[in-house]
C-alpha cells in the first residue's frame, strides 16, 4: 500500500480527533450542537476535511478497505462545502456521534495493519 494512503488516514485520524474535542470542548449533545454556531461549523469544517482526503485515496484502496462507504463520506463533504445552509443538526450529530467514532478506528486499524508489516 502506498504511504500516500497512509498519510491520508492519519490525517483523517486528525480531524476525527478534532471532532472529539469540539465534543469535549462544546458539550457532548445534539442540544449543544443544535445551539452553538461555532460547534457546528468547527465539526462541519472536519467533516469537509475528511470527505476531501478520501478523494485522494487510491481506488485500489477503497477496493481493498471497502468497509467504508467512501462514496458517502465525499457526500458528506459536498453538502458541508456547497449546501451547508441545508446540513441538517441532527444528521451532523448523528455522523459525529456513529460514524466519525467508527471511521476514526477503521483508520487506526488500517494503520496498525500496515505497519505490522
Amino acid at each position: 500500500m502506498s504511504n500516500r494512503n497512509i498519510d491520508i488516514m492519519e490525517h483523517i485520524i486528525r480531524y476525527c480527533e478534532e471532532i472529539e474535542e469540539a465534543q469535549e470542548h462544546f458539550g457532548n449533545s445534539l442540544e449543544s450542537l443544535q445551539v452553538n454556531t461555532i460547534y457546528r461549523n468547527a465539526v462541519a469544517m472536519c467533516i469537509l476535511q475528511i470527505g476531501e482526503l478520501t478523494k485522494h485515496l487510491t481506488d485500489d484502496f477503497k477496493k481493498l478497505y471497502g468497509g467504508m462507504p467512501w462514496h458517502d463520506i465525499k457526500g458528506m463533504r459536498n453538502i458541508a462545502a456547497h449546501h451547508y445552509s441545508k446540513f441538517d443538526a441532527k444528521k451532523l450529530w448523528e455522523t459525529i456521534y456513529n460514524d466519525i467514532p467508527e471511521l476514526k478506528t477503521y483508520c487506526e486499524e488500517i494503520i496498525r495493519q500496515h505497519t505490522a508489516r
